[in-house]
């Protein structure tokens, strides 16, 4: 249960996600003191705020509660692994993706007749008061035997994000034309990825970072016979994962850190790829869960 002083905020998950400060909360100026025969209103909650962050029933969303919201943002965290966190758990209990969208006809057949559905999140609470800039990432499923997601590994020497796993995108420039235009520009820069390649499925519902970007996840199938390149200054590596294991939401991890009197939790999506531990967390496993939204809601 939500405590009433609690200002409540549906879970992102992402490296993102934050607690906003309490004056980025709308709060009006005017009268802003109750008169003696008028009862105080209550706070507006997160949910209220970022309308969009509903918990999905299907999905089966979680909520936190920060009764004392201050900005802050894991970097901040003396020693903070997301790795190393505590799990809270894994949701092996929610319904599993047919076995058959997991290959590309069935994934064919359900962008082309796509059920009704909602993300399990679409907004993070913003790190900054600047307006979001248009960005686009590429899911892209290699379509192989065992069909897999094509990922990448941050360089160490970024600015943002440096050393951890992401989906191949930036943001999107004056000339894209949209944003599957620059989502496959974007990957051709950073993996070498020839369009030709990718047939485009469509596109996942917009996700908003804290830290900035309005990002729209486009779904295309892969040509296994495409030859990448990465490109050193932004890659430092380039791998794949079974689609069925990031779609699989036992194995989709719940972790949580508390610091400075607040409680955080994100989604981990761990991957075993041979001696080497993928970590796919943050923004990435937000998108991915969207995902697994999508393919596990049957059409009506």
């Amino acid at each position: 249960p939500l405590k009433s002083n609690a200002v409540a905020m549906f879970a992102a998950p992402s490296c993102t996600i934050c607690a906003t400060a309490a004056e980025n909360l709308p709060v009006s100026k005017k009268n802003s003191q109750p008169k003696p025969h008028q009862r105080q209103q209550p706070s507006k909650t997160w949910s209220q705020v970022f309308p969009s962050n509903r918990p999905s029933q299907r999905c089966g969303g979680f909520f936190l509660t920060y009764p004392h919201p201050t900005l802050f943002t894991f970097s901040q965290i003396p020693n903070f692994s997301a790795e190393t966190s505590e799990v809270l758990g894994r949701d092996g209990h929610l319904p599993k993706v047919a076995a058959h969208r997991l290959y590309p006809t069935g994934l064919r057949q359900h962008f082309a007749n796509p059920p009704v559905w909602q993300p399990e999140v679409s907004r993070e609470p913003p790190l900054t008061s600047k307006p979001p800039v248009a960005a686009s990432v590429l899911i892209g499923v290699v379509m192989r035997p065992i069909p897999t997601i094509l990922l990448t590994l941050r360089t160490a020497h970024l600015s943002t994000h440096s050393g951890q796993i992401a989906l191949p995108g930036g943001r999107q420039d004056p000339e894209d034309a949209d944003a599957v235009a620059a989502a496959l520009r974007e990957s051709h820069e950073e993996v070498g990825l020839d369009p030709a390649h990718a047939e485009v499925l469509g596109e996942l519902p917009i996700y908003v970072t804290g830290t900035g970007f309005k990002v729209t996840p486009v779904v295309a199938l892969l040509d296994p016979a495409m030859r990448l390149s990465a490109n050193p200054h932004e890659v430092a590596q380039v791998f794949e994962v079974p689609l069925a294991h990031v779609m699989d939401p036992g194995n989709h991890c719940r972790h949580a850190v508390f610091w400075s009197g607040q409680r955080r939790e994100w989604f981990s999506m761990p991957y075993q790829d041979g001696e080497q531990k993928r970590f796919i967390w943050g923004v990435t496993a937000g998108i991915l869960r969207n995902l697994y939204c999508f393919l596990s809601t049957d059409p009506h």
